[in-house]
């Protein structure tokens, strides 16, 4: 999650220098531009701009890959999100010190979102959330689970290419 709004932040930063230097010629800092209240920069956002930025922020935030992957929050909204959830879920157990982690987490959502909502991904970062790592069995990581209607259908340990994941996710969403 903290990738996700660091990615927003920088193309908020781009959008408002470039619509900055459109207005008035020259680009002022990121920092001046969204302290509060933002209509104090001089002169460089109005409040119609202002509305203008903050519209194209919340476009970006609800991109169709950010509506079917989430971050779990903790065991009740594991509950929730996944084990309540009518969509087969794929569960992405990871570390942010893990580089397959990383490769694997990228090539999953790619595919997850070519499947436009049949099929959700959560990722669990097994510091954070130990007592679901354990209660799930994850003895290493990138380790990922396929769950439907709240029960472990699949499962593979380790980084796997693309194809291998559509494979997988076929399995559980079905043709």
């Amino acid at each position: 999650m903290k990738k996700v709004k660091m990615a927003q932040r920088l193309m908020l930063r781009r959008f408002i220098s470039s619509f900055g230097r459109h207005l008035t010629g020259s680009v002022q800092p990121f920092s001046t531009c969204l302290s509060p209240p933002c209509t104090q920069t001089r002169g460089l956002l109005s409040t119609t701009s202002t509305k203008l930025v903050l519209a194209a922020a919340q476009k970006i935030h609800e991109s169709p890959s950010s509506r079917v992957t989430f971050n779990i929050q903790n065991k009740d909204d594991f509950q929730d999100r996944v084990v309540g959830s009518e969509t087969p879920v794929v569960v992405d157990f990871h570390a942010q010190w893990c580089g397959p982690c990383k490769i694997l987490g990228t090539r999953l959502e790619k595919v997850v979102a070519k499947h436009q909502g049949k099929v959700l991904m959560a990722k669990v970062d097994i510091d954070d959330h130990t007592d679901l790592a354990l209660e799930y069995e994850v003895c290493a990581v990138p380790t990922v689970l396929a769950m439907k209607n709240g029960a472990v259908i699949d499962q593979f340990v380790g980084i796997k290419e693309e194809d291998q994941l559509e494979a997988f996710l076929k399995k559980l969403i079905g043709p």
